[in-house]
């Protein structure tokens, strides 16, 4: 690693663990620049993107690769190699959930922007970092890079690459400092642009 940030320790997440996951992932998005506009009712923005970060969450959980913190201060949900985000049966689901809790225009915008994130995620084999959050209450103590740290000793472990999207431009020098390289760019339907990056095998 050349990031400056030492692994934290971590454990493999469990079913039980799934609230604090969303409670995590609902804080740690909430003002980010690309899911925060998603839901424009910010009075009801966490329950209606929480409903959202639930079903990823607990979906994720069906591979060994969701790394957390002790009490899930932190999280990092990765998806291994040939694996999806949700199951067939979830992505069905998935368009009525955004509709009935966030309406119509909200769930077109959102899944118009993950299926542009989806378009592109390289063929090749990798690690794929879906979600890397630490909740408000932690923040700035080194957590969530020290959990990318973690995961990716674990997959230089296993020699293979790693593949994320930086919503927030602000994140991608840390990102560099811990080998990821830009890829490419996303534009979302706000114009909001998305970098893709790609951290080769080691």
């Amino acid at each position: 690693m050349t990031s400056g940030h030492l692994p934290v320790p971590a454990r493999i997440a469990v079913p039980a663990d799934v609230d604090a996951l969303v409670a995590t992932m609902t804080t740690a998005f909430f003002d980010d620049p690309l899911w925060g506009p998603a839901f424009p009712d910010a009075d009801r923005r966490a329950e209606q993107a929480g409903a959202m970060w639930r079903l990823f969450l607990a979906s994720a959980l069906r591979y060994p690769w969701t790394l957390v913190t002790e009490h899930v201060e932190s999280a990092a949900v990765w998806i291994p190699p040939g694996g999806h985000e949700l199951t067939a049966e979830e992505e069905v689901a998935l368009e009525a959930l955004l509709v009935d809790g966030a309406g119509r225009r909200a769930a077109d915008v959102i899944l118009d922007i993950l299926g542009r994130l989806e378009e592109v995620r390289p063929d090749e084999p990798h690690y794929y970092l879906t979600l890397l959050g630490t909740h408000d209450d932690h923040r700035g103590k080194g957590l969530g890079m020290g959990l990318l740290a973690e995961s990716l000793a674990r997959i230089d472990a296993l020699g293979a690459p790693a593949y994320l999207e930086s919503s927030n431009p602000a994140n991608l020098a840390r990102y560099g400092r811990a080998g990821f390289a830009a890829h490419g760019r996303i534009t979302a339907p706000d114009g909001h642009v998305v970098t893709t990056m790609w951290r080769p095998a080691r």
